[in-house]
């Protein structure tokens, strides 16, 4: 299978192309800097090029406070690039991969969400994604929208200076000996290593659609970075707060766990559970203790 990854030095883009190496594929990859999917003209001439079988979008503009100050900038690169994509894979007769986010939900419901849920966004980050999975249902033939949430992976994160939420509680323990984390947002975080497996088994199915993929169950930021401290042996006084220790420039939904009801009606869900995804991370960066 031909399948080129977009966004692929990104921190879910890198192990895509790891994946799908390791199954085999015929890998090509563009990054940030070889192409502006915003352009569509760029986009097509790119994709008429490598005439894949399977495209990958993982790009976005996801700095979620840069993306307020910057609507236009947000909506070219996550609406009207998923345009893009998805009017080229018409053209061009390949499956379209897209990712999107759990901050299309504004986190009242309060109970996981499925694929059937109607989304509601608090901020200019998660409307502009949401119009990018309109564009794509709209035009697109052959394609898979896939809902992550709270990602954390071996590559750096470009929106958090290189950094992942388990890279900033260890660095915070080491250097303060005490962490405060608050207990009143809830997510299910998600190891880019086992999304990229999850992505790769559906560029492979014939299903169309939208999908969530997340791992197994659900923890508050404060369960998640005790997981991390217990895991890797690390000794810190972990404090509970809530979210209004911490005032949000940006509003952010505080319950934005996924259900991923579409994988399993299709027999596809292979997500593990939350702790194994963490614990798989921690072996890989040679942290795990416990």
């Amino acid at each position: 299978m031909k399948v080129l990854v977009i966004g692929a030095n990104g921190q879910l883009g890198s192990d895509l192309v790891g994946v799908f190496q390791r199954l085999g594929s015929d890998v090509l990859t563009l990054t940030h800097q070889d192409i502006e999917i915003s352009d569509a003209a760029a986009v097509e001439a790119k994709l008429a090029a490598a005439a894949p079988q399977v495209v990958v979008n993982a790009a976005a503009f996801h700095n979620v406070e840069l993306c307020e100050s910057q609507p236009q900038s947000a909506f070219a690169v996550n609406a009207l690039g998923a345009r893009n994509m998805a009017s080229a894979s018409v053209n061009h007769s390949f499956r379209l991969i897209h990712i999107s986010t759990d901050y299309v939900f504004d986190g009242g419901k309060k109970r996981p969400y499925t694929e059937e849920d109607c989304p509601r966004p608090l901020n200019c980050y998660g409307n502009s994604k949401l119009s990018g999975e309109l564009f794509i249902q709209a035009i697109a033939k052959n394609y898979a929208i896939v809902r992550v949430s709270g990602l954390y992976g071996l590559a750096p994160c470009r929106a958090k200076k290189g950094l992942n939420f388990v890279k900033i509680m260890l660095k915070l323990a080491r250097e303060r000996g005490e962490v405060k984390v608050v207990t009143d947002e809830f997510v299910t975080p998600t190891y880019t290593r086992a999304a990229a497996e999850q992505i790769a088994r559906l560029a492979e199915a014939s299903e169309s659609g939208l999908f969530h993929a997340t791992p197994q169950g659900q923890c508050s930021w404060h369960e998640f970075a005790a997981a991390i401290f217990q895991y890797t042996g690390t000794v810190v006084k972990l404090l509970p707060a809530t979210s209004a220790d911490f005032p949000a420039k940006i509003p952010r939904p505080s319950y934005s766990v996924l259900d991923n009801k579409h994988l399993r009606d299709c027999g596809l869900d292979i997500m593990p559970e939350w702790r194994e995804c963490l614990k798989s991370y921690l072996k890989e960066t040679g942290e795990l203790k416990h």
